[in-house]
């Protein structure tokens, strides 16, 4: 199980690791060993709550395909375990972010000293612009 917040958890089962061969630093050992990681997690069929699967979807964006896997792609690390480790990671800030609620927007209206500084930057701006048009009887 890997714990993401008190009340969210997911199984290792719902995760799926691909370790493919990697571009990037690592010498020699790049060309012999696969260590970069694709994580897919499937959020549709996950046991994520309903709403935490639809901000998660809306936080991935592209990174959602389209039979909703989520992939993430970690190649930045030599080794595959950190390479694993920094997926997982990325895969658990995620659905963290995904765990919070956006608060509600109250709607406010401008005060009106902030009403009269907007009018009065307009006038200014509109008297810049008659000053640069020219004189009616010239032509």
């Amino acid at each position: 199980m890997i714990h993401i917040t008190d009340a969210i958890a997911i199984e290792e089962r719902e995760i799926e690791e691909r370790f493919v061969r990697a571009s990037g630093p690592g010498g020699q050992n790049v060309n012999k060993v696969a260590s970069a990681v694709e994580l897919r997690f499937d959020v549709g069929a996950s046991s994520l709550p309903s709403e935490v699967k639809e901000r998660l979807r809306a936080l991935a964006g592209n990174r959602v395909n389209a039979d909703g896997v989520l992939v993430i792609d970690s190649r930045e690390h030599r080794t595959q375990a950190r390479n694993r480790e920094a997926a997982r990671q990325r895969l658990v800030d995620l659905i963290t972010q995904a765990a919070k609620r956006a608060r509600r927007r109250k709607a406010t209206k401008p005060r009106p000293a902030a009403r009269e500084r907007r009018l009065e930057s307009k006038k200014l701006r509109g008297n810049v612009k008659e000053r640069r048009r020219k004189p009616f009887g010239d032509m």
